[in-house]
């Protein structure tokens, strides 16, 4: 059968239609005959509207093509093409979770970043190698494109531990960056040239004119008098000028974690204690996508969705599979194998760099040694990824201390412990693997404090 079958997990995201637009927008060059949206029991009513919002998207084209909706993952990825991934384990009131509890005490809770982000990582990479596992059965020639976060980890464990080399991460940060900066500098985007390295939600970039010449300290200087196009879940608070000019790179805006930490941290807070945090900030705005969603004459991606975080992830995942289908060499930002091109980390480790995507995969652009600091920052990260990692795959209670300890946003000590110990509580149902770990705490009498668990065990947002 002609044409091209593509497997979503996830498909009841509300991100779900931008994915369309994207494959729609590229269909000349992409012929998909099929899309199957997929996801699990609990989110089966989001995957309802939005499955049927993305038809009307496709029956509003000039494309014959059919969205499916399963909740079978074997139906939905059997002989795929490529698969796509975007879930969330424990939805959105997981992510609740993540924030709250570390907030609670004093740290930061986030989606990728600090005890938040390693959590998120120990539900998700299970899942992501169950799906690699059933991809070899099912659909063993498939590409594996990656928006599931914390998705540098997701990467990496997907190569190291799934043995699967056919997968490229994404994220829509640098696109972000790539589509706003041009203008800061009145420049056309095809005119400058982008060098990013480092890890996913952790890397710099580089920027440069057609005849060579770098013109990053000009960025440098007009972020600070322009909007600078960080994405709607980051707190814009400037960086320190003098530490830009410095390093002579860009760093991405969640370096803000790292480089304005307190600043960071009080603002999260303040958020908690009064209208509450990211996750819960997003559950309203889903809950008005899918009130629109539901408008059976709604056949476009409607304006209100750039209010999440991932605005533009179809340019990201689209054009990275568009270029792999037809082999066309487009440079992307992405997540895949270093192999030197980042020569402060290992060869075999994921890094987050410029490449050009083909039918092979990417190639990655060799970026150089970093600055004194910047490496230091970098090899921290990249080791508490790869603990973070193994504790999600083995289950093992020790290592996941570790990766806590090594954190830079964890303060250590007995605090961050009983923070990780609630953790573990509060998602016991998402973490099988650490089972027997759990069973000891409830067993020491480690509970979720009162006052937190009334504001996170409140259900998902409902979609009738």
């Amino acid at each position: 059968m002609t044409g091209i079958k593509i497997a979503t997990i996830g498909g009841g995201s509300s991100y779900t239609p931008e994915l369309m637009e994207g494959f729609i927008k590229r269909y000349d060059e992409l012929p998909i005959r099929e899309i199957w949206l997929v996801d699990v029991e609990e989110g089966k009513g989001k995957l309802e509207i939005v499955g049927e919002m993305a038809q009307r998207m496709w029956d509003a084209s000039p494309y014959d093509v059919k969205v499916y909706r399963t909740l079978d993952r074997e139906e939905a990825l059997k002989d795929a093409d490529f698969v796509t991934t975007q879930f969330r384990v424990g939805q959105l009131n997981a992510r609740v979770k993540d924030e709250r509890i570390p907030a609670y005490y004093g740290m930061l809770g986030q989606e990728t970043n600090g005890a938040g982000g390693m959590f998120k990582a120990f539900r998700t990479i299970p899942v992501i190698l169950e799906i690699v596992e059933e991809m070899k059965r099912l659909c063993p020639n498939a590409w594996l494109i990656n928006f599931a976060n914390p998705s540098g980890m997701v990467t990496e464990a997907v190569i190291r531990y799934g043995k699967w080399p056919r997968v490229i991460g994404l994220c829509n940060v640098p696109v972000m960056a790539m589509m706003t900066e041009p203008d800061l500098l009145d420049t056309p985007k095809d005119e400058l040239i982008y060098k990013f390295a480092g890890l996913n939600h952790f890397h710099w970039h580089k920027v440069a004119d057609k005849k060579g010449n770098d013109v990053t300290q000009q960025l440098i200087d007009r972020l600070y008098d322009e909007d600078n196009g960080l994405p709607k879940n980051i707190f814009d608070i400037p960086f320190y000028k003098e530490q830009l000019e410095q390093m002579q790179m860009i760093p991405c805006g969640y370096h803000r974690y790292y480089y304005r930490e307190e600043e960071m941290l009080d603002h999260a807070l303040e958020e908690y204690q009064t209208i509450g945090t990211r996750a819960q900030q997003v559950k309203e705005t889903e809950a008005e996508l899918f009130e629109l969603y539901k408008d059976p004459h709604l056949d476009h991606k409607p304006e209100q969705l750039q209010k999440r975080g991932g605005a533009y992830y179809s340019d990201a995942a689209c054009e990275t599979i568009a270029s792999i289908y037809a082999n066309k060499e487009t440079q992307i930002v992405v997540s895949t194998i270093n192999d030197g091109a980042v020569p402060d980390l290992p060869a075999d480790c994921v890094v987050e760099v410029t490449a050009y995507v083909g039918g092979q995969g990417a190639r990655n652009v060799a970026f150089g040694p970093l600055p004194t600091a910047e490496r230091g920052w970098l090899q921290v990260m990249k080791n508490m990824e790869l603990v973070t990692i193994e504790a999600a795959v083995t289950g093992d209670y020790g290592t996941a201390l570790q990766a806590f300890t090594i954190n830079p946003l964890i303060r250590s000590g007995e605090t961050a412990k009983r923070i990780m110990d609630e953790l573990f509580i509060a998602h016991k149902k998402h973490l099988p693997q650490f089972s027997a770990a759990i069973e000891k705490l409830e067993a020491e009498g480690i509970t979720v404090q009162d006052e937190i668990a009334r504001t996170i065990d409140e259900p998902a947002v409902t979609v009738e």
